[in-house]
């Protein structure tokens, strides 16, 4: 398969959608329907519904048992970083970035991503495919879903130069204002291997974020894969009574287990993206 061949990546980005749309309307261990069926239902080949699955099983979102079928995951364990009462600054990662878009066109929202931006599933959203690059070497796939009453002249320039939020707030006057991003392992897929220049079945991270603006209307929804051997996601705590305490901060942290601060001393955080060097 081509990875940049056209529409390749917006057909694997439905069938994709289409079955994180099953697994949303199921209850953990509910069965969804078969492979085949699926295929007839998108009308896809066998080879690009098993890509979508292979991706989800992996995820832990999906689990396949022989000779029974595909069943919807259990629930995993979710965490927040810090509190939202808290302040968490994320600094850029370093490293020189830049974009090279894959696919840009103008689509219907469908259910779930609709559902997300808070829209009809018939309205229009501008998808984005781009593979991000640090000083040249492929680093992440994005894939952008934006509502495309905001960007009517959206230019794929702005897609692979400058900073993204910078061009909607001064070419489009859309402000954005706050983003809740969930991270989680994953492993890349063939095709994503091909676009990241690693081995199918890499480790991973996959981000998805949504995006809001002053108003707290959806902007944007984003997911993205990023090459687990070069990139990884660094948090720096500082622990004690030293710090404010709020009354509404509590539970643990990400790697610090419940009862190891037996006083509950309050925690703050910063976090930031840290490119490994290239072998």
């Amino acid at each position: 398969m081509n990875a940049d061949a056209p529409g390749a990546v917006l057909k694997r980005e439905r069938v994709r959608d289409f079955i994180l749309e099953l697994i949303e309307s199921h209850r953990p261990g509910d069965a969804i329907p078969s492979e085949r069926s699926l295929c007839a239902r998108l009308e896809v080949s066998r080879p690009t519904l098993r890509a979508a699955v292979d991706e989800l099983v992996a995820a832990g979102l999906l689990v396949r048992e022989h000779g029974r079928g595909m069943f919807v995951a259990p629930e995993k364990i979710t965490q927040e970083l810090v509190s939202g009462q808290q302040r968490l600054t994320v600094p850029q990662a370093s490293g020189a970035w830049s974009s090279r878009l894959l696919e840009f066109t103008t689509i219907q929202a469908g259910a779930r991503v609709g559902r997300k931006l808070r829209m009809s599933p018939g309205a229009d959203i501008v998808y984005v495919a781009r593979l991000r690059l640090v000083d040249g070497a492929p680093m992440a796939i994005e894939h952008l879903h934006i509502r495309a009453d905001l960007v009517p002249d959206l230019s794929a320039q702005e897609l692979e130069e400058g900073d993204l939020y910078e061009h909607l707030r001064e070419l489009h006057g859309v402000h954005v204002h706050e983003a809740v991003q969930a991270i989680e392992p994953t492993v890349v897929t063939q095709a994503e291997a091909e676009l990241l220049d690693v081995p199918e079945l890499s480790p991973a991270l996959l981000f998805e974020r949504l995006t809001t603006d002053t108003a707290g209307l959806p902007v944007e929804y984003v997911h993205s894969i990023y090459r687990g051997d070069r990139y990884r996601i660094v948090s720096r705590l500082t622990l004690g009574s030293s710090v404010a305490a709020s009354p509404a901060r509590l539970g643990h942290h990400p790697g610090i287990p419940p009862g190891d601060f037996t006083h509950r001393d309050p925690v703050t955080a910063s976090t930031s993206g840290d490119i490994q060097s290239a072998p």
